[in-house]
């Protein structure tokens, strides 16, 4: 048997059930589907930095309340390097901020929100395929949680499932996309202490880079760079203190039991095409980038944004031409997003083969920052994000 709906959305993260949410707003039906359970989608722990725009959209939109409620605003960073702290003042240079909210604090409003105006998200989900991609009644192919066979076919269907996910096969076929590899990873950990920092601190050392970030008053996030091929259980407890300490000199950090540790790599993806016939690709199913710049849940946003204006073009007004406008819009702020994220990251992180020239040069970047009004103006601008297509 098979089933009909307006827009079938495959992946239940915040691209997916944001835009899920701004289309029911506008009265369009929709089915999302995810393979993981709402547990699962709930506790999953992510990096929760959001830009302002990212904010108003969910709290305009009435996504989430929790997000201005809950979630700190902070008007600035700390660059750290050669013992120094340097802050880059948000509010004085772009009059602009960013919300600390975590991710999966997003999806619990969001997956509460859709269930409490009836959406259809089916969790256990999985899709295996995306057929007739070329025609305008695409189909989705699925597995139900208990094996059952699944047939979604909608006037557009949306890959929401992220880098591993079969949409983006479904779109781009063989060709996949431009993709870059980084030769380091964070090794992340969870602690129970009271925060270092009031804000974010960004530190370039010798020793590598870290990033001491906050989750509440009493769970903390820092991150510090190693090999992308780390064991996370190689390290004792002090090992990782130790490390972590190292790497921001000029700051004494508050320590306390660790009782999450995990590696995380770092890529960077853009695909060869975001929009096959009546398929389209957005958030991680469409591009990734290193978590430096913060940008990779604020960039799925900024899909949504476009494509939910494109989706009612189209299916209340008959006018394709918006949804075909969709990549070339999407892809400008993606690429410079893939460069802030580039650029954030180059000028943090020590290389493995790094020479002396190579450290004083990053040094130097980094005081051509930190020392110049219109330097601090682009990060401040860049970090808190460039204004929405709304």
């Amino acid at each position: 048997m098979t089933e009909r709906t307006q827009v079938a959305i495959v992946g239940a993260g915040p691209a997916g059930l944001l835009l899920s949410h701004l289309l029911d707003r506008a009265g369009i039906a929709s089915i999302v589907i995810d393979a993981r359970t709402r547990e699962e989608i709930e506790t999953t722990i992510r990096a929760g930095i959001l830009e302002q725009g990212t904010v108003e959209v969910l709290s305009e939109s009435g996504a989430s309340d929790r997000v201005l409620s809950v979630g700190h605003r902070h008007e600035g960073i700390e660059l750290r390097f050669e013992g120094e702290g340097h802050r880059i003042d948000f509010a004085a240079t772009v009059g602009r901020a960013v919300w600390l909210y975590p991710q999966h604090e997003v999806l619990k409003d969001l997956v509460a929100a859709r269930l409490a105006a009836g959406q259809d998200i089916r969790f256990g989900v999985t899709a295996d395929a995306v057929d007739d991609v070329e025609t305008d009644r695409p189909r989705v192919l699925a597995t139900g949680p208990d094996g059952e066979r699944i047939e979604i076919e909608a006037d557009v269907v949306v890959g929401a499932d992220g880098s591993r996910g079969v949409t983006r096969q479904a779109v781009t076929g063989a060709h996949g996309g431009y993709f870059r590899e980084y030769p380091f990873a964070w090794f992340g950990i969870l602690c129970e202490a009271p925060p270092s920092a009031d804000e974010l601190i960004y530190s370039n050392s010798p020793a590598g880079f870290a990033l001491i970030s906050q989750r509440s008053a009493t769970v903390q996030r820092m991150y510090f760079q190693c090999d992308p091929d780390e064991d996370p259980e190689r390290f004792s407890e002090r090992e990782l203190w130790d490390m972590l300490q190292e790497r921001v000199p000029g700051t004494t950090l508050h320590e306390g039991p660790i009782f999450q540790r995990d590696v995380l790599r770092f890529r960077s993806f853009v695909a060869h095409r975001l929009l096959r016939g009546r398929v389209v690709l957005v958030g991680d199913a469409a591009h990734t980038v290193p978590p430096t710049g913060a940008k990779g849940m604020n960039l799925a946003v900024a899909d949504v944004v476009l494509l939910a204006d494109a989706l009612r073009a189209l299916l209340l007004e008959g006018d394709d031409r918006p949804l075909e406008a969709f990549p070339e819009r999407a892809l400008e702020r993606i690429w410079k997003a893939q460069h802030f994220s580039w650029w954030m990251t180059s000028m943090l992180h020590v290389v493995p083969d790094a020479s002396d020239f190579d450290r004083r040069r990053q040094v130097g970047e980094l005081r051509s920052v930190v020392e110049s009004e219109h330097g601090r103006a682009y990060l401040a601008e860049a970090y808190t994000g460039w204004s929405l297509a709304r």
